[in-house]
């Protein structure tokens, strides 16, 4: 379904794809602003961003509030109505998070032990009302250097799933945020799905997050752990992501090295050296220096490390 403004000012319904629609969003939008495309089926939406830009709207937690006191010009294509975006489930090999999905929605679903570091950090993505409305990949796709959902899915090892009429490719979590505000997302494509490859039954996760306050707080600095160890309690796979501290997050992979084959115990933490945060390029901002942030990174990394022998020690 396709709704636009005529030029004057009123609102009209149009069923289907009809040759106007196709070249534009809609050949009725005004001159002040753009038009408004709301389709319910996922071919619609992929042939709307092939004929053009166009800004995408799932949660709106981010779109409204960096328009505020301005007409919103371009064309908008609402992605809200494709319900088989929503939603996560268990495939063979790892568990898919559609792009739809609300952080409330995740923290909800059930999900094994090890994605607690995502319930975690969904807990943090602002108050109540955001978790209810904001997408996991709106949150992936605005690529804000201080995401808090970007640092556990890291961890964890995510990819994201990208479609469009040429057909569909996944890239890891990694190579789709490119930094502040970028991503790898082609002006064709839309975000279908965050695929999380599945864990062990011993691994654990967890999420740490530094801010000027405990809550509704853009953070200093983060941290997402995850580790799976065998019977012995030696550590067999890890992941280790800083958030806020780059333009980026990043994983730390020598730490995870380091970390490879050692006992998950108490002290696991003493491993991480100021070596291990050279993937990082702290700045300093209204919130905190570049000096602190990295002191914090590190304090935060030796937290969660501990937390998470802790937590299999019990």
């Amino acid at each position: 379904m396709i709704r636009a403004r005529d030029p004057q000012g009123k609102r009209r319904l149009n069923e289907g794809w009809g040759s106007a629609t196709v070249g534009r969003l809609s050949a009725t939008a005004s001159a002040s602003m753009g038009s408004y495309l709301r389709p319910s089926v996922l071919d619609d939406a992929l042939r709307a961003r092939a004929a053009g830009p166009c800004a995408v709207l799932a949660g709106g937690t981010d779109f409204y509030p960096a328009r505020v006191g301005r007409t919103i010009e371009e064309d908008v294509l609402d992605i809200t109505a494709l319900a088989g975006l929503r939603g996560v489930r268990e495939a063979p090999a790892h568990w898919r998070i559609g792009a739809l999905t609300t952080w409330s929605e995740l923290v909800a679903a059930p999900l094994p032990a090890w994605f607690d570091a995502v319930k975690l950090a969904a807990r943090e993505v602002g108050g109540v009302q955001i978790q209810n409305a904001g997408t996991v990949a709106g949150n992936l796709c605005n690529a804000s250097p201080a995401a808090d959902g970007v640092p556990p899915l890291l961890a964890l090892g995510a990819e994201v799933e990208l479609a469009s009429v040429r057909g569909t490719r996944t890239l890891p979590l990694g190579e789709f945020v490119l930094g502040n505000r970028r991503t790898a997302c082609a002006p064709d494509e839309l975000v279908t799905a965050v695929l999380v490859p599945k864990w062990g039954g011993r691994a654990r996760s967890t999420f740490l997050k530094l801010g000027a306050r405990r809550y509704l707080v853009i953070s200093i600095a983060m941290v997402a752990a995850a580790v799976e160890s065998d019977a012995s309690g030696a550590i067999m796979r890890c992941g280790v992501a800083v958030g806020a501290c780059s333009a980026a997050t990043q994983r730390l992979p020598a730490l995870e090295a380091a970390l490879a084959g050692r006992t998950l115990g108490p002290g696991i933490g003493a491993l991480v050296a100021p070596a291990h945060l050279a993937p990082l390029a702290p700045i300093t901002d209204v919130r905190a220096s570049a000096a602190y942030r990295g002191d914090a990174a590190a304090t935060l990394v030796a937290r969660a490390l501990e937390k998470l022998a802790y937590e299999q020690a019990r």
